[in-house]
């Protein structure tokens, strides 16, 4: 992904965009708002205000993403290194 690329999305359409996956997968999952909430120790009201907003604590999205059984996912994050230059894989092997 470019500089340009990275322009078209705003912090909120990202947050948004992962809200509507979990929200996918806990439909998919047939698991209620309510259900959800309980399971995972967050408050019904943010996980409402999340799937709406995309709005939400980090620990509480990890909350989430376990009890929907995505955690392995968010685990991967950013474990593969994305180089831009030859100076940035130098100072990584530093």
């Amino acid at each position: 992904m470019d500089d340009f690329d990275q322009m078209l999305y705003t912090p909120s359409d990202v947050a948004k965009d992962l809200a509507a996956r979990l929200k996918r997968i806990r439909k998919r999952k047939k698991i209620t708002q309510q259900q959800l909430a309980m399971r995972s120790n967050v408050s019904y009201a943010s996980l409402c205000r999340f799937e709406q907003t995309g709005l939400i604590s980090l620990e509480s999205f990890i909350k989430i993403c376990m009890e929907l059984g995505v955690i392995d996912e968010v685990r991967e994050l950013f474990t593969r290194p994305v180089y831009t230059s030859i100076e940035e894989v130098l100072n990584d092997r530093r």
